[in-house]
């Protein structure tokens, strides 16, 4: 079936109704499979395309995570080469038979590109990095919020619709300062605007040729699809859009009268155990010693990974993740297993989570606060909301954690924190029933 300028409907809450029209489908995807609606408590943008690929706001298996970039980055191919990709085949069958199949394993050799990639934080870091992953040879990083002590960014862009909108570049010149490709990666394009902010920097620092914008979604009227245009010609440079969904939507309705208030999980009174557990023994050799300062002033001296992609990489190996999922992996005390991925620090945990068994589903901390509405058509069922541990000057929302009923979870954080400021969420996840949560610090720790 194709869904070539397909008209759909889809609800949000009841004085809101989303109409969307599909100009573009290739690999015929099924849509109410890759997105739900949902409200969002935000001034400039009242609703959300709330994504069940990217592990964000929806569990998932983690594998279907990181199958999504791959599907970008086979779509990516096809464009810039005018030829199916030889991966088309194996990705489709993997998403529709057995999504436990695919292997993340690289499908575009360095004699079709060998770009760098950025991933916009925060929903997209895990996004670019599976995306980046498909490459034989390229370069990642992703863009950061996080204020690292004695790192200035190389650039720095501002992101329209976000509730955090200061990006951070912290890596060496060098990987810029080059006339390679440029890949953009972010879960949905829906002005350009964000895309056409950076590039005008890296332009006008690094200039180079060729760019492109990959997106799971791409909602551009003809309207912003101009100003990307226009800014190729200014610029002289090309820019190529990679998505996997391409069409319009029209928005009915407007928001009214809908509580702040945030629906949350019941309150347990089951005793649940709660182990902290440091992954330090197999990320010792992979550490950066950098510190952080919160929007507080309180400053963090744990190590940051090398291998977030923060700081910059050039090779896509992390060599320790697969013994760090066996050992996590015998401290599920069940057959349904919950992993939260914390913030930008989303796509490790995703790896990590594909690694441990069945039964284990993924998905991550957001700063994106949704009005929660229990329907099944609806985008974020249930809401939890907890200050983030690591700077309680922000807000941070879990959604949906009833989707399924979890023996146990485990919450990843990149880095060592004060305990103390755990308790919180702590409190909110004993609510979900679940009989044990892991504590994980993949640096730092005992």
């Amino acid at each position: 079936m194709t869904y070539s300028h397909k008209k759909i409907s889809l609800p949000i809450l009841s004085e809101l109704k989303m109409h969307i029209e599909i100009t573009e489908n290739p690999f015929e995807l099924e849509v109410q499979e890759l997105f739900q609606m949902a409200a969002r408590i935000n001034k400039k943008r009242s609703f959300l395309f709330v994504s069940k690929l990217l592990g964000k706001h929806i569990p998932i298996k983690p594998k279907l995570g990181l199958w999504t970039g791959f599907a970008l980055a086979a779509r990516y191919e096809e464009l810039k080469t005018g030829v199916v990709s030889a991966s088309r085949d194996v990705l489709l069958k993997a998403y529709y038979d057995n999504i436990a199949s695919f292997r993340d394993e690289p499908i575009i050799a360095k004699e079709i590109a060998s770009p760098i990639i950025i991933g916009f934080a925060e929903t997209a870091t895990a996004l670019g990095h599976s995306f980046y992953k498909a490459f034989s040879h390229a370069a990642f990083f992703h863009t950061t919020r996080e204020v690292v002590d004695g790192m200035e960014s190389i650039i720095s862009f501002e992101e329209e619709h976000s509730h955090a909108t200061s990006h951070r570049c912290y890596i060496d010149a060098s990987m810029l300062d080059t006339q390679r490709e440029v890949i953009l990666v972010d879960d949905e394009l829906t002005t350009g605007n964000t895309a056409i902010n950076i590039i005008r920097d890296i332009q006008a620092k690094y200039p180079r040729t060729e760019y492109t914008v990959v997106s799971i979604l791409d909602w551009r009227s003809k309207e912003n699809e101009a100003k990307l245009k226009s800014l190729e010609q200014e610029l002289g440079i090309t820019i190529r859009c990679v998505s996997l969904i391409k069409g319009v939507f029209q928005l009915e309705g407007e928001l009214n009268n809908v509580s702040d208030g945030q629906e949350e999980t019941g309150i347990s009174t089951n005793i649940v155990e709660t182990e902290y557990i440091s992954l330090a023994e197999f990320t010792k050799d992979n550490l950066l010693p950098f510190s952080s300062r919160t929007l507080l002033d309180e400053r963090n001296v744990s190590p940051y990974l090398k291998n977030t992609g923060r700081f910059g990489l050039h090779s896509s190996e992390i060599d320790w993740v697969e013994a760090a999922a066996s050992f996590l992996a015998q401290k599920r005390i069940g057959s349904q297993t919950l992993s939260i991925g914390t913030g930008e620090f989303m796509y490790i945990p995703m790896k990590i989570a594909s690694l441990m068994g069945d039964g284990v589903y993924y998905q991550s901390s957001t700063r994106s606060p949704i009005y929660p509405h229990n329907e099944h058509y609806y985008g974020a069922k249930t809401a939890i909301h907890f200050l983030n541990p690591e700077d309680t000057s922000i807000d941070h929302y879990l959604y949906n954690l009833t989707e399924y009923a979890y023996d146990d979870i485990f919450v990843f954080f990149e880095r060592k924190l004060d305990e103390a400021k755990l308790n919180p969420l702590l409190d909110k996840l004993k609510g979900t029933g679940a009989r044990k949560i892991n504590i994980v610090y993949a640096a730092g720790g005992k």
